[in-house]
Parts: C-alpha cells; sequence; structure tokens
C-alpha cells in the first residue's frame, strides 16, 4: 500500500518513459508520465495515444475516481456522454464528472490525449447502454 502522505518531485522527459501497449484498452498504448509514484497514488497523469482504428470502441463504462479529466493534444475523438455525443478535438479540455456513463466509440489515427485521474488506482466499471451509439466510421 503506497503512503499517500509523501509527495516527491517528478521530471519526466521524452524517452524516460515509452509508450505501452498493455493498459485498460489493447487498442490504445499508454506513457506513464510518473506522476502516480510521484503523488504516492494520488493522481495519474498519462498520454494516451490511438494504437489501431475502432472496431467496438470502449464499450459502455464509468470510472470510480474523484477527478478526471481529458485534454486532446492531437486528432480528434468523439465520445458518448451518457445520451449526448461529444466531439473532443485538439485543444480541447474534458472534466468527466465522478461517475459519469460514456463511450469513446470513434477516434482519429492521431488521436493523443493527456489523461488525469485521481486517485492513480481508479476502477471502471463496465454498465448498461443509456443510448445508442454512432457507428466508427473505417480509416483510409
Amino acid at each position: 500500500m503506497l503512503d499517500r502522505t509523501v509527495t516527491k518531485f517528478s521530471h519526466v522527459k521524452p524517452g524516460d518513459t515509452e509508450f505501452r501497449s498493455d493498459g485498460l484498452r489493447d487498442f490504445f498504448t499508454y506513457r506513464d508520465l510518473g506522476i502516480a509514484e510521484a503523488t504516492a497514488g494520488k493522481v495519474l497523469a498519462q498520454l494516451v495515444r490511438a494504437n489501431n482504428a475502432p472496431e467496438k470502441g470502449t464499450g459502455w463504462h464509468r470510472h470510480e475516481a474523484e477527478f478526471h479529466i481529458v485534454i486532446m493534444l492531437k486528432g480528434w475523438a468523439k465520445f458518448m456522454y451518457e445520451d449526448k455525443e461529444t466531439l473532443v478535438s485538439a485543444g480541447d479540455c474534458v472534466h468527466q464528472r465522478p461517475g459519469i456513463v460514456h463511450y469513446l466509440f470513434d477516434y482519429s489515427p492521431d488521436m493523443e490525449y493527456l489523461e488525469i485521474v485521481g486517485p492513480a488506482d481508479f476502477s471502471t466499471i463496465d454498465m448498461p447502454a443509456p443510448a445508442e451509439v454512432p457507428a466508427p466510421k473505417p480509416w483510409k
């Protein structure tokens, strides 16, 4: 168990950590930015990018987290947040309120976003569909 009272300085440069394919979704790659370790598990910060074309997306789910933002750095992604389709483009910031049911169903080949979540060991829970989800468009 991490001691959540001890935090430390952290400075991660490109090349210090690599993109890995063993994260939550196999169609994304993830690059840890060292923040979970530096904050003793209070916060996770990671880069997430497209690894291959969307086939079925993330499925409906919610996260057990106190705080969750997505900042789109490159490309775009289409989400369903409850019954609302939302296009998130480069430069956009989304605050996913605790417990919001959502589904990432389409994204560009160059999609990359910064995800910041607290606590770092948040969980993901599959949920029933509150709305129909549009089909993703094939990559060319």
